[in-house]
């Protein structure tokens, strides 16, 4: 996280799997002054790339299609589609 110059205004620079646990660390503290930031990051996020939800997968098998679809904001589609490639290979 740096500031850009003297301005109030802050870039977060990090990959899909931090966002991802800065959020999951964010709802866990249940601290609600930094729940703006929590919405700041799901409106900003990038979607994960085919690669990138084959690879959550991998990491974490007994992942089901709903929690892939909560995680990525993937369609059941796409999510279907990833855990049937995984049990293929």
């Amino acid at each position: 996280m740096s500031r850009s110059g003297r301005s109030r205004n802050w870039q977060l620079t990090a990959s899909t799997q931090q966002v991802q646990n800065i959020l999951k660390l964010i709802r866990e503290s249940s601290e609600e002054s930094w729940l703006w930031l929590a919405k700041t990051l799901k409106e900003n996020k990038k979607p994960f790339s085919e690669k990138a939800l084959l690879d959550y997968a991998k990491q974490h098998p007994n992942t089901t299609v709903n929690e892939l679809m909560a995680i990525s904001d993937c369609t059941l589609i796409q999510a279907r589609k990833i855990l049937d490639e995984l049990e293929w290979e």
